[in-house]
């Protein structure tokens, strides 16, 4: 009994008596359901600290289930997420998109960025007027004028990590992550340069999140091309 008593500590299983001993009672919750997410995505999906895993909590929902059928159809690609998602249902997944979606906490203050002036300068020119000459549309003509998203499917670019801004960008740009077609996002990202993306990353990462901020309700003006995605 000794034995396996320590056995089941080692596990990290709740030891009790076998005999006569009443099963342990868990919460059947979203919410309980959800901390399979946040060991990977932070504590009530707030991000990760090593800035790969990004925030949950208060993003769009239509843009959250988005991705969770991303993940579990192939066309984002991490073996963990996409083994955690494949075996759940379109419903389930949009319930805990929308659980995440609901979560209105407070945001992480900003990166300080590490680039010269000159060169957080042109980040700031991509994202806030794009490069028409290179129709190249601005970040803020998609993800809203405060760049916190539009709701349904638009995320916010705001308070997510330098490294994950690049990876992200980078992922696009390689093919490695992918959207239903037309993809908008893999077009723009394929004609940025390496140092430009590094440059959107690191100026974005140094920007406060308005205070109150949430996804805005529409864009005051339509998008400047057409994206799969949004559909």
């Amino acid at each position: 009994m000794r034995k396996l008593r320590s056995f089941a500590l080692i596990l990290g299983l709740a030891w009790f008596p076998l005999a006569g001993a009443a099963p342990a009672m868990v919460e059947d919750s979203i919410a309980q359901r959800a901390l399979a997410c946040t060991q990977c995505h932070g504590q009530q999906g707030r991000a990760a600290a090593d800035g790969y895993y990004p925030r949950l909590a208060g993003k769009p929902q239509g843009y959250l289930y988005k991705q969770l059928l991303n993940f579990r159809d192939g066309r984002r690609h991490y073996g963990l997420m996409s083994d955690l998602v494949d075996p759940l249902s379109d419903a389930y997944l949009n319930e805990l998109a929308g659980y995440f979606a609901g979560l209105h906490l407070p945001y992480p203050p900003p990166q300080t960025p590490v680039l010269p002036a000159a060169v957080l300068s042109r980040g700031q020119e991509l994202v806030l007027k794009g490069d028409p000459a290179r129709k190249l549309p601005a970040c803020v003509q998609c993800h809203g004028q405060q760049l916190t998203g539009v709701q349904p499917f638009i995320p916010g670019l705001l308070s997510l990590p330098r490294d994950y801004l690049n990876g992200q960008l980078g992922a696009w740009r390689s093919g490695q992550r992918r959207a239903v077609a037309p993809d908008c996002m893999a077009s723009i990202a394929k004609q940025l340069k390496e140092e430009e993306i590094n440059a959107i990353s690191h100026w974005l990462a140094g920007q406060p999140m308005p205070a109150g901020a949430r996804p805005a309700d529409s864009l005051p003006a339509p998008l400047p091309m057409e994206c799969g995605g949004l559909k």
